[in-house]
């Protein structure tokens, strides 16, 4: 192992130390005293070895909770559901989950989709109802209770705990990088969207999946955790379908390294964890089935997407008609142009994973293609950051990039509730173009990052993970796997005159 290789690790050569390794955390570090010493005593050692309770875990822990007790408090001015004078948009405390608790009927005691149609997919709508119905009969038994109160606090609550488990899950897979769950507890996008919607049930079901995935193992035993993470992957997919988009890039590093049975096994299940869960809503409640759909396709640019950059730049280059505008006018070609760029954009990731010198690991491919997905879309919510920080951390844990994006997004998330302001009361807060930055710098950023982690993939060398790991810690049948025969005949083939790929080890 060289040199830069080992920087930042422990004396037992297994534990990462960012003080040391990473240049932005080595630089801020001066403030309190410089990078960790040679001699001091590791936060990230076992407890027992040093008698310390206070291990790196154990900290991220309690700053993810931090965060989300943070998170709480910010909301606080909006969970008595009481929202005179757009405080929801002076204090940017504004929540779906306390708002759609009223909207879609659930303060009635109706059924999600049996008695009133959902604009999500299913699993989301049947969490919806087994929260809600309980506040709700509660709530006939208790007239002094404010209902709406009751079930965006029981959701905090349980949504908060599935960011504590996706915490758990960066933990588990990164045991010699613990503090780059770090970077998912602090993360300021976190602390201002947790709980706007209910996106932390997929990112904490998808990352639980990524999980059993990691645990496969290429001999039968490893057919069970495969199978388990096309589960949990299809759970996720039927709360919020980008879950799924994971599946693809599991499925093209199998197929370079020779190891579809696994991956198939994952879509499989997948797949039929998907239709079982929807089939009780599709069958008897079609129409209420398909709104989520209905929606989606019929649903014009939406604010802060390429779209809606494209067309307030096509007002200020011609007073015509632009094409960012006529896109707007025509929908159904919309909607094919976004399907269209975001596919050429998978088939780009498919052809790095075949190109690169040495198999990218599985975080990278799913965060490049979870990204591009919102790049092209033509909606993008607030709160889709989430999708995207447990990708990020997992892809590329580095603080300086990470943390110029999480500025962006905490600019655009007030720029957001700044337009929502000035739309409620007829008034600009600022002007449109101040609100167009915010989301073009939101959209660079996201870019930029894609850009690293392609150089990354391109470029082994540079990934901080592979310095300390001998693979893809995330890979499961896949980490340690040698490139497929076939795979390592046609680069072979391909590369004469050049240096053939470089094989996983194995």
């Amino acid at each position: 192992m060289s040199t830069q290789s080992t920087a930042g690790i422990d004396d037992a050569g297994t534990t990462d130390h960012p003080s040391r390794s990473d240049g932005f955390v080595r630089g801020a570090s001066e403030v309190i005293g410089g990078p960790l010493g040679d001699h001091a005593v590791a936060l990230d050692r076992p407890a027992g070895r040093e008698g310390r309770f206070w291990t790196a875990a154990r900290i991220v822990l309690a700053l993810v909770c931090l965060t989300l007790a943070l998170h709480w408090v910010q909301k606080s001015p909006c969970q008595d559901g009481a929202w005179q004078n757009n405080i929801q948009y002076t204090r940017m405390c504004y929540t779906d989950v306390l708002a759609l608790y009223y909207a879609e009927g659930l303060n009635e005691g109706k059924v999600p989709y049996a008695d009133h149609p959902v604009e999500y997919p299913v699993l989301t709508g049947y969490f919806m109802g087994a929260l809600g119905l309980p506040v709700h009969a509660l709530g006939a038994d208790h007239p002094g209770i404010n209902q709406g109160q009751w079930f965006y606090n029981l959701n905090a609550l349980v949504l908060s705990a599935l960011a504590v488990a996706t915490v758990a899950v960066i933990l588990n897979l990164r045991r010699r990088r613990p503090w780059d769950a770090a970077m998912f507890a602090l993360a300021p996008a976190l602390l201002l969207t947790a709980t706007v919607n209910w996106d932390l049930l997929a990112v904490g079901l998808s990352a639980v999946g990524l999980l059993a995935w990691a645990r496969a193992r290429p001999d039968l035993s490893g057919a069970l955790p495969a199978a388990l993470a096309g589960v949990l992957i299809g759970l996720g997919g039927a709360a919020k379908m980008w879950p799924l988009f994971i599946l693809g890039p599991i499925l093209v590093l199998a197929v370079r390294a020779g190891r579809v049975w696994a991956a198939l096994l994952s879509v499989i299940t997948a797949a039929v964890t998907v239709v079982l869960v929807n089939l009780p809503v599709a069958i008897p409640y079609r129409e209420s089935w398909g709104r989520f759909f209905e929606l989606n396709t019929t649903r014009p640019i939406d604010w802060g997407t390429l779209w809606y950059i494209g067309r307030y730049l096509d007002g200020k280059v011609s007073p015509d008609q632009g094409p960012f505008d006529w896109l707007k006018a025509n929908i159904p070609t919309l909607n094919w142009v976004s399907y269209l760029l975001f596919g050429l954009a998978c088939l780009g990731v498919a052809a790095l994973a075949l190109l690169a010198p040495r198999r990218p690991r599985l975080a990278q491919l799913a965060f490049l293609v979870v990204a591009a997905f919102l790049i092209f879309s033509k909606v993008w919510s607030q709160q889709f950051v989430l999708w995207l920080l447990p990708l990020a951390v997992l892809a590329r844990p580095r603080w300086g990039a990470f943390l110029v994006w999480q500025f962006a997004e905490v600019c655009y998330f007030a720029a957001f509730y700044g337009e929502l302001l000035g739309t409620a009361t007829s008034r600009p807060v600022f002007p449109e173009g101040v609100f167009v930055l915010a989301a073009s710098l939101r959209l660079i950023t996201v870019a930029v990052l894609c850009g690293f982690v392609i150089r990354d993939v391109m470029r082994p060398e540079r990934d901080v993970v592979r310095h300390i790991y001998a693979d893809d810690p995330d890979g499961g049948v896949l980490d340690g796997s040698p490139d497929a025969p076939w795979y390592v005949r046609w680069r072979a083939r391909s590369s004469t005159g050049s240096a053939a790929a470089e094989p996983a080890p194995a």
